[in-house]
């Protein structure tokens, strides 16, 4: 079994474990739980807690003292077994608090999945931006397959979810057990610096201006991400209280119509490697931001009707582009920038400021916007969808006037064919 295949069953598990929880547990705690919406934010901004620290410290762990697989396989065992106690639990307090440590264990896998397929690519001589998108892509497949098998199993208001969940990490475990082991680069140099002793190898990019830009507005990206992870699903739910639209499918099957923001990333994530050799990555999640916009706008005016629906069909559609362009490109820019030795601390930095302060901040905010916009039990989403439209607008503006792309990034991109 060749290692491109080995990495597509390691990405599909991945997102498989993420997929059957992330978009239907926020309906699950509001729908079956009654937790509100401060409180589901606070639940899924556990994501973005771990995501603070957690990806960049086991990423020197596994730059210096255990190996990335074996690393991956230990933090999904932890992942499991959370999984299994969050299925039981119904008291806000203790949700918050097991989903807390589930996303310390898991987290850190999606950046350590990244550098293990980096690191396996690269040892088989075989060009990372060309052939991580075509592995990639099953991670995304998987996380449809998760989505489809919660939806049509009507899991999507039961804990039977995180059942699954489980199941997974623990097949994703085990199966970690076939990679092959990567080597840890060990540093020769006689004489380290204190950043270096301490492992923080990566926090050293923040001296490069453009760099330290970037990841700035990585925390800013973090936040959008999050937004319709956490309240897409509930959203859909809601037209349930609209007599002529109870029964439709957007009602029934919620995270049907929601995995084709997966499907369509499937799609983009194949014109990232274009887009990033001629355009370079300011322009790459210049587009990201736009389709952001476009992505909340049509979420504002979309429903269950004919004309509605092509509105929130549209909206996944460009979900596919607003992904892609920024967590794809973002990583493998990440990549191209730093040097092999700190290639899982700089991984774990990128995780970090998406899904770590941007994660917690987005999850909070964003739960304390659906509350204001509450009143008797009715969420006025319109108004909801079109703040975070308008602030990811602005967002691309400022972008698009502070950061600059320098000619040798667009060199550092070009591949010979």
């Amino acid at each position: 079994m060749n290692i491109k295949f080995k990495l597509k069953i390691i990405f599909f598990l991945q997102f498989f474990i993420w997929g059957s929880w992330l978009i239907t547990l926020g309906s699950y705690m509001m729908e079956t739980l009654k937790f509100s919406g401060t409180t589901v934010g606070s639940v899924y901004s556990t994501m973005g807690i771990a995501s603070l620290f957690m990806p960049g410290l086991l990423g020197v762990v596994a730059d210096r003292w255990i190996p990335a697989n074996r690393l991956f396989m230990i933090c999904h065992l932890i992942g499991a077994i959370t999984l299994f106690i969050a299925a039981s639990i119904t008291s806000p307090l203790m949700m918050v608090v097991v989903m807390l440590i589930h996303c310390l264990a898991f987290m850190p896998t999606i950046a350590i999945s990244n550098s293990i397929s980096y690191s396996c690519l690269a040892s088989q001589g075989l060009d990372v931006i060309t052939q991580f998108p075509n592995i990639r892509i099953f991670g995304t497949i998987g996380f449809i397959i998760a989505m489809w098998l919660v939806s049509f199993l009507k899991f999507g208001l039961s804990n039977m979810q995180l059942y699954i969940a489980a199941t997974g990490s623990i097949l994703l475990s085990l199966y970690s057990l076939t990679l092959p082991l990567i080597v840890i680069t060990k540093d020769n140099s006689k004489r380290k610096s204190l950043v270096s002793s301490l492992g923080l190898d990566a926090f050293v990019l923040f001296k490069e201006p453009r760099i330290a830009i970037f990841f700035i507005f990585a925390v800013f990206l973090g936040g959008i991400l999050q937004i319709t992870n956490t309240f897409g699903n509930p959203f859909l739910l809601s037209f349930k209280n609209v007599p002529e639209y109870a029964d439709s499918l957007v009602v029934q099957y919620p995270s049907v119509l929601l995995s084709i923001s997966q499907i369509s990333e499937v799609v983009f994530i194949l014109f990232v490697p274009f887009f990033m050799k001629r355009l370079g990555i300011k322009y790459v999640m210049l587009i990201s931001m736009i389709a952001w916009v476009a992505r909340f706008g049509l979420f504002a005016y979309g429903d269950p009707s004919p004309v509605g629906f092509t509105l929130l069909l549209l909206s996944m559609i460009v979900y596919g582009c607003a992904f892609d362009f920024y967590n794809i490109s973002g990583s493998m820019y990440v990549e191209k920038s730093v040097s092999s030795n700190i290639r899982n601390s700089a991984q774990g930095l990128f995780m970090i400021m998406t899904n770590g302060i941007g994660a917690y901040l987005g999850s909070t905010i964003s739960g304390f916007v659906v509350d204001y916009y509450t009143s008797d039990g009715i969420i006025d989403w319109r108004t909801i969808w079109l703040i975070f439209a308008s602030y990811s607008l602005v967002l691309a503006i400022i972008f698009l006037l502070i950061f600059k792309n320098e000619k040798t990034e667009e060199k550092a991109f070009q591949v010979i064919n």
